[in-house]
C-alpha cells in the first residue's frame, strides 16, 4: 500500500499546509497542550484565517500533524521481510521512533490531548497502520508463520500491544531499558502471531 506524503520533494518549497504544520511541530515540541493558533500561525508566517480555512481549531491541526508523523515514520521504515520475524521487526523499529519522536513526545506529556487521538476513537494514522498491518498478516499467513485468524482482528491486537507499549514506555524506563524494552515487545508480538 502506498502512502502520499504532502510534504514537497527537494526541488519544491514547502505547501502552506507544511509550514503550518511544521510550525505545529516545532510548538508542540516545546509547548504540549497549550499550543494556540495564533502562535502557529505566527510561527507559520500565515495569517491565522489561512490556518482557519484548513483546519477548524488547534486539535484538528494537531491531529493533522500526528497524521503526517506517524505516516512519515512509516513511510521511512523499511522492512526486512514478508515473514513474522520481519513483520515483528519492523512494528518494533517503528514503535522506538515513535516513542522516541519529538513531536509525539510532546504530545504524551500532555496525555489528555493525544488521549483523543489515540484512545477514543480510530484517526487516519491508525486507519492506515491497520490497513498496513492486516496486508501484513494476510502475507504471513499465506507464508505460514503467522497464526490463522481474522486479520483485520489480529492487526487491530497487534496495534492495541503496540500503541500501549509507546505509550507507557517512560513509566516503566527504569524496569526495561533499552534493550529488555525491544526484546520484550517483540516476545509479545511474536508470541501472539505464531502458529
Amino acid at each position: 500500500m502506498s502512502i502520499s506524503n504532502s510534504a514537497g520533494s527537494d526541488d519544491e518549497s514547502p505547501s502552506i499546509d507544511d509550514k503550518i504544520l511544521d510550525a505545529a511541530a516545532e510548538l508542540v515540541t516545546v509547548l504540549g497542550k497549550r499550543v494556540q493558533l495564533a502562535e502557529i500561525a505566527r510561527r507559520a508566517g500565515v495569517s491565522r484565517p489561512t490556518v482557519y480555512r484548513r483546519w477548524p481549531d488547534v486539535r484538528a491541526v494537531i491531529g493533522s500533524l500526528l497524521t503526517r508523523e506517524i505516516m512519515r515514520t512509516v513511510e521511512r521504515t523499511p522492512r526486512s521481510g514478508e515473514d513474522r520475524a520481519g513483520l515483528v521487526e519492523w512494528i518494533v523499529d517503528v514503535a522506538v521512533q515513535l516513542r522516541d519522536h519529538p513531536v509525539l513526545g510532546g504530545l504524551l506529556r500532555d496525555g489528555d490531548l493525544l488521549a483523543e487521538y489515540v484512545v477514543q476513537r480510530l484517526g487516519t494514522s491508525q486507519r492506515t497502520l491497520l490497513t498496513l498491518l492486516r496486508e501484513a498478516v494476510e502475507t504471513g499467513q499465506r507464508g505460514g508463520t503467522v497464526r490463522p485468524g481474522e486479520p483485520v482482528q489480529l492487526a487491530a491486537m497487534v496495534l492495541l500491544i503496540t500503541q500501549s507499549t509507546v505509550q507507557s514506555h517512560r513509566m516503566v524506563a527504569d524496569l526495561l531499558p533499552e534493550t529488555a524494552w525491544r526484546s520484550e515487545l517483540a516476545l509479545a508480538l511474536n508470541g501472539y502471531l505464531r502458529p
